[in-house]
């Protein structure tokens, strides 16, 4: 018992000492800020003066009132990291922005951004209001760092904004081990600020604190270091990108679904009010995978006719084992007898977005209903093309 609260001990240490670690400072001494200047060497008038090589010459021209020692930042410069698809940053700006191409063709992106901002909000459960719609701004005075509403009153046609402030975010820092006291608080307010070009291919995206507030064992105060403004804008950047490139798996994924369980083949019936299968494909891209589909179902091309849009072919019903079904190989069967078929393509209507299969006999009757029902199942898949592409 007595190790286990040794070792208690030193992990309470061991955190305590970690909590104690300045990020933003050097670790190690600063004496060399108190080192008074070596003075200039002093040259006799009537000795000559010794030769220096300027190679590692260090210009006494800076800015004498920077930071130094403890008052140093060293922390990296923060990035903003466009992980994102078709996203991209400004380049040589150091406010937090960036802009997203289209993507999902379907899709408003003002309003595709515009939503993940409002979801990223309330996971966050922080509250937001919305201050303007579709006002017509100019794109320079965004891309330069407008930060009021007044600044961005300049018309410019096409060009649309959505504006969003939000609610505090707060966060806290406990101090203590059993009894706990708040040692540091801060709150924060962003805005966010959508332009999208007039074409509505390009919205940018920039995050602005607005609102600051920080209390500690000195006081409070209501005036952020700029490192720390610049930190905390591309942080909140960087996870808005990474929630919208989420969203895009996302509604990838549901357009893959659902374009996989989308029904591509009907029954209905020809411009001859024949009974036929209509397919979700223009004609000519049909026209051009059929033979894929004749040589996986047992059909054989004797004769086609590319004018009109026919393949004349002789059906011999596949043999199938046992073999294989056991190891993958057997193919569906369409349950027709074995004689020759005319396979007759033709477009629904003049959008070319449709195309009607008429399946004719040998003696150019085409398939009945119940035949076309009865071999639904194989014809469906296989003229859908879902194990092809």
């Amino acid at each position: 018992m007595s190790c286990r609260a040794f070792y208690l001990s030193l992990l309470a240490l061991s955190l305590t000492a970690c909590g104690s670690v300045n990020n933003k400072q050097a670790q190690g001494s600063f004496e060399y800020q108190n080192k008074p200047e070596s003075n200039d060497l002093v040259i006799p008038a009537n000795l000559n003066k010794p030769q220096q090589a300027k190679d590692f010459f260090v210009t006494d021209k800076i800015n004498h009132q920077g930071p130094i020692g403890e008052d140093m930042d060293i922390r990296a410069p923060s990035l903003v990291m466009p992980v994102a698809a078709s996203s991209r940053v400004v380049e040589e700006s150091g406010i937090a922005i960036i802009w997203f191409d289209k993507v999902i063709e379907d899709k408003d992106l003002l309003e595709f951004i515009e939503r993940v901002v409002k979801e990223q909000l309330a996971e966050d459960k922080v509250t937001y209001n919305y201050i303007e719609e579709d006002t017509e701004v100019t794109l320079s005075k965004v891309i330069e760092g407008a930060t009021s509403l007044k600044e961005t009153s300049i018309k410019r046609e096409g060009i649309k904004t959505a504006i969003i402030e939000s609610d505090w975010y707060h966060s806290e820092v406990d101090a203590g081990w059993i009894f706990t006291d708040i040692q540091l608080s801060k709150s924060v307010r962003f805005r966010f600020q959508l332009l999208a070009k007039s074409h509505g291919r390009s919205v940018s995206l920039r995050v602005s604190l607005i609102d600051f507030l920080q209390t500690d064992d000195k006081g409070g105060s209501k005036t952020m270091d700029p490192i720390d403004k610049q930190r905390a804008e591309k942080a909140m950047l960087n996870e808005l990108i990474a929630a919208v490139d989420y969203n895009y798996r996302v509604q990838q994924r549901e357009d893959r679904l659902t374009r996989a369980n989308q029904k591509l083949v009907t029954i209905g019936k020809n411009i001859e009010e024949e009974q036929a299968y209509v397919i979700e494909m223009g004609l000519e891209d049909l026209w051009g995978n059929m033979p894929l589909f004749f040589e996986k179902h047992g059909f054989t091309i004797t004769d086609l006719n590319e004018d009109k849009k026919i393949y004349y072919v002789d059906f011999v019903k596949p043999e199938t084992s046992v073999w294989d079904s056991i190891w993958g190989d057997d193919v569906p069967v369409i349950d027709v007898n074995d004689e020759g078929y005319q396979f007759v393509l033709a477009p629904v209507d003049d959008t070319n977005q449709k195309t009607t299969v008429t399946i004719y006999k040998a003696d150019g009757e085409p398939l009945t209903l119940e035949a076309l029902e009865r071999i639904f199942p194989v014809i469906e898949k296989g003229l859908s093309f879902r194990d092809v592409f």
